[in-house]
Order: structure tokens, then C-alpha cells, then sequence
């Protein structure tokens, strides 16, 4: 019989039978690595235990793919979905099966399957879901891949009345298919894998909520029932989340924005438009003033765009083709049909062809606020952070060849660096590249392509910044990269992207003149930093927990009066703070002072100066710190100075 050479990444080596499994493979190579690996990389293709190994004459690289990584979290995620499934199977039979993918950027949820239950579930149902969960997980039945002709698969499905699966798998490309099955379940599946190789590798885990949904998200399609949830490698992790998510509910954005009086939502105005209150309208001028200010420093021109344009317009640009369904329908005037913007850039590419440029004037630096509409549906929309009307820190760079590195590593510079002031230091970065199977036409000449991704490379590289690679997640028209940030409690939320366009220059014609006087099609760079103002705001409300620092709480000190015949030298503190610039507010109302500090501690204000009969005659404030309370008296200089100096700083903590 003959043998496979084969290695494990970290240097160990060995030969096996021909036709032996991955499974076998590593128990030969490490049989510690093997009892723990959920499947492997085979030349870097994750594969599962099960499959078998029939290539020789050359060494085959084995990886194996562990719990505690991210790949390995996927893996559980997904295998996890299917365990769903199959309890639902088995408690509600004739149910109709979507789709149930793992969820790795969402910090709320770990995957989700679409259904469709022969009747309404319940929050109550969801128990005894769980528990057939880990009926079936005790079982430890095996998950078992089959690969069948596409015709073969239709008729299994249409067989099952799965209409829903029948439809995915006409979509798919390619005469074969691979199905999923849970042996000694009702569960089969239309999917890609790879999966855990036994339920009983499945332990962690716990369903969360029930939601509506729209099969493909389109209105027009059967509803459904989205059963969400999410698990982990190990019970601990689980545990630790459980935890994160009681801490989580307590920092809610939109909890704390009724309560804080930030910003509010009215459905009869249409839901997901966001309506900003005074409070968190100072919170958003602060953000802006600083992004604004930064961009001037960084050499951007500032710009400003109408918010709809002739339909015609999106027809040049792609977005009829293929965003459509995520734009709000043509408006009519004098027989011109227009469009509400859903993004940016077509309005900075009119500025930049509104005159002849020269390889002199690259690159070009256009950036905007600038507020994008997209029709996102009902069922989606959750407060800030998902909406239909938002303002994006939107910025477009036009470049030539030789500067493209130098402007990707000053994207990633200003990123961080922004973050870092806004209270961030923890990081998750992803680099989003082509893949030869990802089924994508992509557009664009080779040498850019290679170019572009070099350059992303490069500029994380030089600055060490450890990265994800996603191959076959790259856009169609571009490689890009995606910068997450790590909340106070652990959360990562995708905020940045810095994304190359070889489509938009092609589709307008943008050129400038080189130095051999000759056209050049410069590269294009889109680049948002917080993303959106709204959703940036939202994850900036539950880092602080509402708490602001002191440059950003909309206000910042309050003067609580212990007595009435203290009120006209508290008007002078009032007064005179407000003249240093600080935004203060007056309780001088008749409430005791414990009330009053009881109030602005809820209102979490930083600073709160009590003043009665002995600050008035000692021309004194006692101050207080919300979070570490009595820090004693002092003279008004003496505190107008040290709030001044952190204000100056933008300190992420009032800590003197």
C-alpha cells in the first residue's frame, strides 16, 4: 500500500497509509494535538477529521484548527447552527430550513438559523430547543459529509420539501454539492463545512432570542423565524460572555440614551431615523470638531455634497446594478428621477473630474460628513448602530501608483490614532483578499491587484500590526482592510475600512496626466474611519457606559446649592465657568444636596461643585468626582484650571 509524506505546521513529520483520514494524520504526528483539534488546514484548505488523504509524491501540510482560535470558534459556531437546526427538526417536524451561519463581528450573537416552524415559536420554546440541544450533543452523533451530483441533491431537498434549500443549491455554481448530515438526526444540510467531527464536541452554548426575517432579506419572500444564539469552546467562555452580556444590557446605548436624553427614535417619523438631542448633539459637535480639525492637519480638503442625484448617475456607478435593493425608490421631479445618495463617492469623483489633473496635484485628499440614506429592512435596524439615515466620516483618496503605500499606511496611522483619543487601545484587524474559489469576477488588471494588496500588506507589516487574512472576502473591485475595536468590556466592533476601488475610476474615466505627459488611471481609495457618526456614537455609549470623559460629556460640571441664600454666589460660579468655556448647569432648587448629587450622579456628569455658607464666604467650591467622590475644597482658579487641563488633554478619565 503505498504511503503519503505529510508534516504539521510547527515541524513535526511522518507517513501514513494512503486513503488514511485527516483524524489519523494527526494522531500519528501529535496525538495530544489530535484529541483537541475540531477539523484541520490540509495545504491550507480547512477540511474535516473524516476526509481522507489520497495524493502522494509530495509532502501534504497539515494544520490543525483549535478551539481556542478564531477559526476554531467559527467551526463551533456553525457546527452549533446545525445542532439548532436539528432539535428544531426533531421537536417541530415539517419545519422549512434557511439558512444558519456562524457570527464572529457581532459581540451579541455567536450564529443564527432561519425558519420556518409549522407554527409561531415562543420565547418558551427556545427551552426546550436548548435542552434537545444538548440531548443530542450527549449523544455524540457523528456530522458526515456526502458529496452528490447538484440534480441528485434538488431531488433529495425537493424530496423533504425544502424548497428554500432546493433554491440555494439552483444558485450555486458547479455540478456537485456537499451535504451535512447528523447521523441518527432528521438533520440534513445544504453546506461547505467543515464541521466538529461528533455533537458531543459541542458543550458550550445557549440560545438567545427570537426575531423575525425575510428569506434572502427581501420583503417579497416567506417570513421567517431567526433563532439566535451563540457558544464557545468551553463553559468557562461561555460563562465569561454571560457575564459580558448582564454588563452589556447595563451599558444598552439605547437604554442610556432615553435616560441621558442623547438622542430618540419615533416610528411615526420612520424607524431608523436617528433625531439628536441637544446632549448628544454636543457629544457629536465634539467628535466632529476634533475629526474635522485632524483632517485639515492630515491634509484633506473638506467638501460637501448634495444628498440625491439623478438616477442616471447610479447607473454609471454600479449601484443600480447591484445595490438597488439597499437604496430608497426614485424620486420624480419634472420627469428627472433621482436618487437618495446611499454612499459617497460618485459626489467626490464629480469634483475630482470637475478639472484636468496632473501627476503634480496627487494625491487627493477629499473628505465629508457626509449623510448617506439605505433602505435597510425593518427587521435589521437596532438603535444607533444599525439605521437607514446616517453621516459618514467618508473619504476619498486619488493617487497614483508610486504614493498608493504611503497613503494606506497614513489611513492606518489616523485610525489609530484617532481611536486612541476616543478612550480605544485594543485592536482586531482583517485583510480582505481575493481567493481563487470565491466564485467573484473581479475587476481590475492583475499587476493592480497585486499592487494594491503589496501596498495593504506593507503597511501593516511596517507597523506590526498582527492581521487576519479573509481570502476570497475581498469586494469584487478591491482588496481592503477592516479595523475592529475592542470595547471596555471586550466587545469588538467594526468601525474602519480602507478599501481600494479599481471599479469607480474605470466606470467614470478618471484620469490625471503623468510625468510622460501621457493619461493614467490613478488609484482610488475609500477610507472611513468611524464608519458612521451614529453608530460610532452608539459603541462610544456603551465604552463609557454613558460616562463620557470630560471633553465630551455634554456637561461637565454641575453646581448644586446646599441652601437658597447661597444662589447668587452660585450664579458667579455659573458664571464664571461658563466664561472659561465649561459647560455647566445650576441645581439651586429646593431638594436636599443628597438628592441633588444623587441626580447628577445619575445624569453622570464628571464634576458636581457643592457650594453652601462656608464655600461662599471662603470663595470655595467643594468638589466632587463622580467616580471617586469627595476630592475636598478648592478655589475656583484652582479647579477651572485642572478641569481646563483635561478638557486640553481629552483624558479619557476625570482623574486629576
Amino acid at each position: 500500500m503505498s504511503e503519503i509524506d505529510v508534516r504539521m505546521k510547527g515541524g513535526a513529520t511522518g507517513r501514513v497509509r494512503a486513503g488514511a483520514t485527516v483524524g489519523e494524520v494527526l494522531e500519528r504526528l501529535d496525538a495530544g494535538v489530535a484529541g483537541q483539534a475540531l477539523v484541520a488546514k490540509v495545504d491550507g484548505h480547512a477540511v474535516d477529521l473524516a476526509t481522507r488523504l489520497e495524493e502522494g509524491g509530495r509532502v501534504i501540510d497539515v494544520e490543525p484548527v483549535m478551539p481556542d482560535t478564531l477559526e476554531g470558534l467559527d467551526v463551533i459556531r456553525h457546527s452549533t447552527a446545525h445542532l439548532l437546526a436539528a432539535a428544531v427538526l426533531d421537536l417541530f417536524p415539517g419545519t422549512k430550513l434557511g439558512i444558519g451561519p456562524a457570527l464572529l463581528d457581532d459581540p451579541r450573537f455567536g450564529f443564527f438559523y432561519d425558519v420556518i416552524a409549522p407554527r409561531p415559536l415562543t420565547d418558551d420554546d427556545l427551552t426546550a430547543i436548548e435542552r434537545r440541544m444538548h440531548e443530542l450533543a450527549d449523544l455524540g452523533l457523528p456530522f458526515r459529509r456526502e458529496e452528490v451530483p447538484k440534480p441528485t441533491a434538488v431531488r433529495l431537498f425537493a424530496d423533504r420539501g425544502e424548497p428554500l434549500k432546493c433554491e440555494l443549491i439552483e444558485d450555486k455554481g458547479g455540478d456537485t454539492v456537499s451535504l451535512y448530515a447528523i447521523d441518527g438526526s432528521p438533520f440534513v444540510d445544504f453546506c461547505l463545512g467543515p464541521h466538529v467531527p461528533r455533537t458531543d464536541r459541542l458543550r458550550a452554548f445557549v440560545l438567545i432570542s427570537l426575531s423575525g426575517a425575510y428569506w434572502k432579506g427581501d420583503p417579497q419572500r416567506p417570513q421567517m423565524q431567526r433563532i439566535y444564539g451563540t457558544a464557545f469552546g468551553t463553559r468557562a467562555e461561555l460563562e465569561a460572555w454571560m457575564r459580558q452580556r448582564e454588563e452589556a444590557e447595563r451599558r444598552d446605548h439605547r437604554r442610556l440614551g432615553r435616560e441621558l436624553d442623547l438622542f430618540s427614535i419615533h416610528e411615526q417619523y420612520g424607524e431608523g431615523l436617528i433625531f439628536w438631542h441637544p446632549k448628544g448633539g454636543i457629544v457629536r459637535k465634539e467628535m466632529e470638531d476634533y475629526l474635522r480639525q485632524q483632517l485639515l492637519d492630515r491634509g484633506y480638503g473638506l467638501v460637501h455634497t448634495p444628498h440625491i442625484a439623478r438616477r442616471e448617475l447610479w447607473w454609471v456607478s454600479g449601484h443600480e446594478e447591484s445595490f438597488a435593493d439597499s437604496m430608497f425608490s426614485p424620486l420624480g421631479s419634472e420627469k428627472t428621477e433621482f436618487r437618495l445618495k446611499p454612499m459617497n463617492c460618485p459626489f467626490h469623483i464629480a469634483i475630482y473630474k470637475s478639472a484636468r489633473r496632473s501627476y503634480r496635484d496627487l494625491p487627493i485628499r477629499l473628505a465629508e460628513l457626509g449623510t448617506v440614506y439605505r433602505a435597510e429592512l425593518t427587521g435589521t435596524l437596532h438603535g444607533l448602530l444599525r439605521v437607514r439615515g446616517f453621516t459618514q466620516d467618508d473619504a476619498h483618496v486619488f493617487c497614483t501608483p508610486e504614493s498608493v503605500r504611503g497613503e494606506i499606511g497614513a489611513c492606518l496611522d489616523f485610525a489609530f490614532a484617532l481611536f486612541r483619543v476616543f478612550g480605544f487601545e485594543t485592536f482586531r484587524v482583517e485583510l480582505s483578499v481575493r481567493g481563487p474559489d470565491s466564485g467573484k469576477h473581479y475587476l481590475g488588471a492583475e499587476a493592480d491587484w497585486r499592487n494594491a494588496e503589496a501596498a495593504l500588506v506593507s503597511a501593516l507589516d511596517e507597523r506590526s500590526i498582527p492581521y487576519r487574512r479573509m481570502e476570497g472576502e475581498a469586494a469584487f473591485y478591491g482588496p481592503k482592510i477592516d479595523i475592529s475595536v475592542e470595547d471596555a468590556i471586550g466587545r469588538p466592533w467594526q468601525l474602519t475600512t480602507v478599501q481600494f476601488d479599481f471599479n469607480l475610476p474605470e466606470r467614470f474615466g478618471l484620469e490625471y496626466v503623468g510625468a510622460d505627459n501621457a493619461p493614467h488611471r490613478p488609484f482610488m481609495i475609500h477610507r472611513a474611519l468611524f464608519g458612521s457618526m451614529e453608530r460610532f456614537f452608539g459603541v462610544l455609549v456603551e465604552h463609557y457606559a454613558g460616562a463620557f470623559p470630560l471633553w465630551l460629556s455634554p456637561v461637565q460640571v454641575a453646581v448644586l446649592t446646599i441652601t437658597e441664600r447661597v444662589g447668587a454666589y452660585a450664579e458667579t460660579v455659573l458664571r464664571a465657568l461658563r466664561g472659561a468655556g465649561l459647560r455647566v448647569e445650576l441645581n439651586a432648587g429646593g431638594d436636599k444636596i443628597a438628592a441633588k448629587i444623587r441626580d447628577a450622579q445619575m445624569q453622570k456628569i464628571p464634576f458636581m461643585l457643592v457650594v453652601g455658607a462656608r464655600e461662599m464666604e471662603a470663595g470655595t467650591v467643594a468638589v466632587r468626582e463622580r467616580s471617586r467622590g469627595d476630592l475636598g475644597a478648592m478655589s475656583l482658579d484652582e479647579f477651572e484650571r485642572m478641569a481646563l487641563a483635561l478638557i486640553r488633554s481629552r483624558a479619557p478619565r476625570t482623574t486629576p
